[in-house]
């Protein structure tokens, strides 16, 4: 048994919507959402991890905390929509059988929990990132490390889904 009979009903109907078997039955959709799932990554990780970084305090003689999300910000969140996108199209095409890899599990736990903590940060200390750098809170810079670590989890889950 290859364990898809475990996939919730919701999972198997996806998988055999009209959208997964297009997914499947394309030449090119599927290595083109990968693509952009990648490319996704690459925009959304990235400009998240350096925002970050300045918020733990890296870079703070060059650009100032507010500055960086305002420039970041945009750049991370055109990354997660195309992550999210693609994201969708990918999983629509083997939804049954990615749900019961535990792997997939934990990378859709760690992203629910990564956008909590983007969306709590923004509501406690977006209003406050002028003053960042003479006195950033301790919590403000957990909340900055677990973001940053937590990212990095989710794409790292993401390339360890094929090997479980």
């Amino acid at each position: 048994m290859d364990g898809t009979g475990l996939a919730p009903a919701w999972a198997v109907a996806l998988e055999n919507s009209a959208l997964g078997a297009f997914v499947r039955d394309s030449f090119v959709l599927y290595p083109i959402a990968n693509l952009s799932h990648i490319f996704g990554l690459v925009f959304f990780v990235g400009s998240i991890a350096l925002l970050d970084l300045r918020l733990l305090g890296y870079g703070r003689r060059w650009i100032e905390a507010a500055a960086a999300a305002r420039a970041l910000t945009p750049v991370a969140l055109a990354g997660l929509a195309l992550q999210l996108a693609s994201g969708f199209v990918l999983f629509s095409a083997d939804a049954a059988h990615l749900w019961v890899n535990p792997v997939t599990r934990i990378k859709a736990t760690l992203l629910a929990l990564g956008l909590i903590n983007a969306i709590a940060f923004r509501w406690l200390w977006n209003a406050r990132l002028a003053t960042w750098d003479e006195a950033a809170p301790a919590i403000a810079r957990a909340q900055a490390a677990a973001s940053l670590a937590g990212w990095l989890a989710v794409a790292a889950c993401g390339r360890l889904i094929a090997y479980f």
